[in-house]
């Protein structure tokens, strides 16, 4: 048995996904991309991929399914040999069968497939052997074939599992890719987690209702201190029938009282106003709120319409639950 030393054994499989790379962008090429539209015209039709494998290959088909599904492509995953025992109910006209199977024999992926081609829209298969049973029973079959398993024996699925991953993560991001998935649509399926934190919107961080700031373009400054101060913001919005007229913050009453002095106090928050705030839409990301926040050199936004009414204001101190500062 051969003897690798572990950094050999991670060069075995990286030279198994470079040779993936040279085939996807050589030999491989239209067969990838006939994947990617199978899988996009599934999805128009509200077709579902289904990712199937059994043993190691089965592992990384519930990866890739779930790489699919947080991408924009629902997707689920069947195992072939509970298929066989009802799961096949799983499977509905119109989707996707994505099959896992180092060499194309595997017996209980092959005893679906008379099933698979009369329900299923098609077939994508990831194979090492592309004369195999499944390669050559598929609609489309792509090429995962390595020069060796890390495995010293070249028995225990090794390279071949990476280079699978690989093809699949590649798939998915194909796909969405040609959908135009938007990091928007992203973040709407992680709400959880750190990573929800990260993707959460506007709306969600904002301060609206009567914690907003207001005040009215005729508000006398000693109330505009008040309501700032009562609020706690650093800021106040000014209103002006119901639409936001400008802003007064921290920074603002500072330069005020260095250019007027006490005189401030005799103006009114339509006189002492910036008329030209930075604003945001409450469903805009929070990391697009921080993004004008830090090149602005600010510390709140105010949220508003499309028709310029005042929805929230969101704060820097909001975004820190979010761990984006």
């Amino acid at each position: 048995m051969a003897q690798h030393t572990p950094a050999q054994l991670v060069r075995i499989e990286a030279e198994a996904l470079q040779q993936l790379a040279a085939r996807l962008e050589g030999t491989m090429a239209a067969d990838f991309e006939r994947a990617v539209d199978l899988i996009v015209q599934c999805g128009q039709s509200r077709g579902r991929v289904v990712v199937t494998g059994m043993g190691k290959s089965g592992i990384i088909a519930q990866k890739i399914a779930a790489t699919l599904s947080s991408t924009g492509s629902p997707a689920l995953f069947l195992h072939p040999a509970e298929a066989v025992h009802g799961d096949l109910g799983m499977l509905a006209r119109g989707d996707v069968v994505v099959a896992l199977s180092a060499s194309g024999e595997t017996e209980e992926i092959l005893r679906l497939l008379a099933t698979i081609k009369r329900i299923g829209d098609a077939l994508i298969t990831f194979c090492c052997n592309l004369k195999s049973t499944l390669a050559l029973a598929s609609d489309v079959a792509l090429d995962c074939s390595v020069p060796q398993e890390a495995c010293g024996m070249g028995l225990a699925p090794t390279a071949s599992t990476t280079a699978m991953l690989a093809l699949g993560d590649a798939l998915a991001i194909a796909v969405s890719l040609r959908k135009g998935f938007r990091a928007e649509d992203f973040a709407d399926l992680h709400p959880g987690g750190k990573l929800g934190k990260k993707l959460s919107r506007v709306h969600h961080l904002m301060h609206s209702g009567d914690a907003i700031p207001r005040v009215s373009l005729s508000t006398p400054m000693s109330e505009v201190i008040y309501e700032m101060s009562r609020k706690g913001l650093g800021m106040t919005t000014v209103e002006d029938a119901g639409k936001l007229a400008g802003i007064i913050s921290d920074g603002d009453l500072r330069r005020l009282l260095e250019r007027d002095g006490s005189h401030v106090l005799e103006k009114t928050a339509g006189e002492a106003m910036n008329r030209t705030p930075k604003t945001i839409g409450s469903e805009e990301l929070a990391v697009r709120a921080l993004s004008i926040m830090e090149e602005k050199k600010i510390t709140s936004l105010v949220v508003v319409n499309s028709a310029s009414q005042i929805l929230g204001v969101v704060h820097l101190h909001d975004l820190w639950e979010t761990e984006l500062i």
